[in-house]
């Protein structure tokens, strides 16, 4: 008994303890976090050939390190997704900029985007691409993403998802065009103005809920005429000129008759 509680009181038990207690937290973790699916499959190959992309494309900006420089951001830990959005919307590379990237006509093709993702991802950690299942808006359930767009995105891009204007020049862009994929991504990583959906904000299926959800809006099947989907504004407009005018018109035409 005595040789026990020597054990026990002996001066690195404590250290022990501390050790074990975080294997076992870091161990729990690892089993039950959720993890996001990624269709990454980069090889050395495509990381080399990435750099000389980046060097050819980027570096003039972001500097030969990534690193950023003036008022551009540094690319290190900005994951693979995040280049796959900038460079597959073609809002990279850009020209001197304007308040904010506009998507443009892509100037990379999938394979030159992918390697040119590979070098920037082994720069540092960061959000991947998301594999198809994760953003197959079949598997999504629209009524959720209503909801969850309502409350996270509907006061820049509109309820419907047309976009809408910002401030100092910069706006929401319209989704209605925007792939599943970069709409995903576009969450995890925050371009522009867009703030952050990490998976703690958003779980993977709630971002594919809310894809659901704008894929949806794209056919159409409200009816009646849509007058932009800009909201009150455009509705206000045609009450007041075709309604209250339609309105004028009649009663100076009863008028005219009766005279």
């Amino acid at each position: 008994m005595k040789a026990l509680a020597a054990r026990r009181h002996h001066r690195f038990t404590p250290v022990v303890l501390v050790m074990f207690a975080l294997l076992v937290v870091g161990g729990l973790y690892a089993a039950f976090s959720p993890s996001s699916a990624t269709a990454d499959t980069a090889t050395t190959q495509d990381i080399d050939e990435g750099a000389k992309l980046f060097k050819a494309n980027c570096a003039t900006c972001h500097g030969l390190d990534a690193e950023g420089k003036d008022n551009v951001p540094s690319l290190i830990g900005v994951g693979a997704a995040a280049v796959d959005f900038q460079v597959g919307t073609g809002r990279m590379p850009m020209q001197p900029p304007p308040p904010q990237a506009p998507a443009k006509p892509v100037q990379m093709n999938d394979e030159q985007t992918r390697q040119l993702a590979a070098y920037v991802a082994s720069l540092g950690p960061g959000p991947s691409v998301p594999d198809a299942e994760s953003v197959d808006p079949e598997l999504g359930d629209s009524s959720k993403g209503s909801a969850l767009f309502a409350t996270n995105c509907a006061m820049c891009h509109n309820a419907v998802g047309a976009g809408g204007a910002l401030s100092e020049g910069k706006y929401a862009p319209a989704l209605w065009n925007t792939t599943p994929t970069h709409i995903y991504e576009a969450m995890v990583t925050g371009p522009q103005s867009m703030p952050v959906f990490n998976d703690a904000t958003l779980t993977p299926e709630e971002k594919r809920d809310i894809i659901a959800y704008v894929v949806e809006q794209r056919d159409g099947s409200a009816g009646g005429l849509s007058l932009g989907s800009i909201g009150p504004v455009s509705e206000a407009v045609w009450v007041w000129i075709v309604g209250l005018g339609s309105l004028i018109g009649f009663a100076l035409w009863i008028g005219a008759k009766s005279s």
